[in-house]
């Protein structure tokens, strides 16, 4: 049996990121989004979701390199101070001191954007991921993630592949033997009792994000699917002058959506015998 879940990270960052993931739900294949809650458009987004769109997944986008932190700026001090003027850092800020990190105080803000999931949702969340990959910058921090989904009954982003593909965002803080060492003590986590206990899917597939052919991309991945669940990542937008300025990766969003939103790509689906769930159906 193959099934797939298509989850579309961002949710909330702008409100044609929003729309466009929407759209992308309604017209094409993506079945699941994960948002991120501090954002000022993510809650009016989640509520225009939960009407319009009622088979959507919500899951919760983690967040610790982007934005302001939900709770307070004196709460989270070790983190904030990693940004400066009470903002988060940027990826690689993060990256590179991701140890020095109280993981009490990651803790407190990751709840509390759960927390703000759940007052607009009315539910917990599907399931946890992490803007960049954060929560698998550290032990400390996949940790933190695998409580908080425990203590929530949901799902996680966390087969053996997400591992890898983060390995090429560990590979910033050294040479080839640290990033073999932290993707060592991740799979230590990975293997615990606390971590088996947990819902994920089977297989993680990154290969869509960046890719310079999307739709060919996204066509070779489904042709190719392997028994089991396989959730493919991806960032549909529509066109958004905010948020160009937010990232470079603008425009290859609005591929994203073209090719997620190709003609007959449920039907073929169906054909090839593939299911399209969520994350609560794992």
């Amino acid at each position: 049996m193959r099934r797939l879940i298509v989850n579309a990270d961002d949710y909330g960052l702008t409100p044609a990121v929003s729309s466009g993931i929407r759209h992308a739900h309604q017209a094409g294949i993506v079945t699941s989004t994960t948002a991120m809650m501090n954002c000022a458009s993510t809650a009016e987004a989640l509520e225009t979701a939960r009407c319009d769109c009622p088979d959507l997944g919500l899951g919760v986008h983690l967040v610790l390199s982007a934005g302001r932190p939900v709770l307070p700026p004196e709460a989270v001090a070790c983190i904030v101070r990693l940004g400066g003027d009470g903002r988060f850092p940027q990826r690689e800020a993060l990256l590179e001191r991701a140890d020095e990190l109280d993981p009490g105080e990651v803790e407190a803000e990751w709840r509390a954007q759960i927390e703000a999931f759940v007052a607009v949702v009315r539910r917990p969340p599907s399931h946890l991921d992490s803007h960049h990959h954060a929560s698998y910058f550290t032990p400390a921090l996949f940790t933190v993630m695998l409580k908080l989904a425990s203590e929530y009954g949901c799902a996680v982003r966390m087969p053996p592949a997400t591992l890898e593909a983060a390995s090429a965002v560990l590979r910033a803080r050294g040479g080839l033997p640290q990033v073999a060492a932290a993707l060592a003590a991740l799979r230590r986590v990975l293997d615990s009792p606390q971590a088996a206990a947990i819902r994920r899917p089977d297989h993680f597939e990154s290969r869509f994000y960046g890719s310079e052919t999307p739709a060919g991309q996204l066509n070779a991945i489904l042709g190719a699917l392997p028994e089991g669940t396989t959730e493919i990542m991806c960032h549909p937008a529509f066109d958004d002058p905010e948020l160009a300025r937010l990232t470079s990766y603008n425009a290859p969003r609005v591929n994203e959506l073209k090719a997620l939103t190709q003609p007959g790509l449920r039907a073929r689906l169906d054909a090839a015998g593939v299911e399209l769930i969520t994350f609560r159906q794992l």
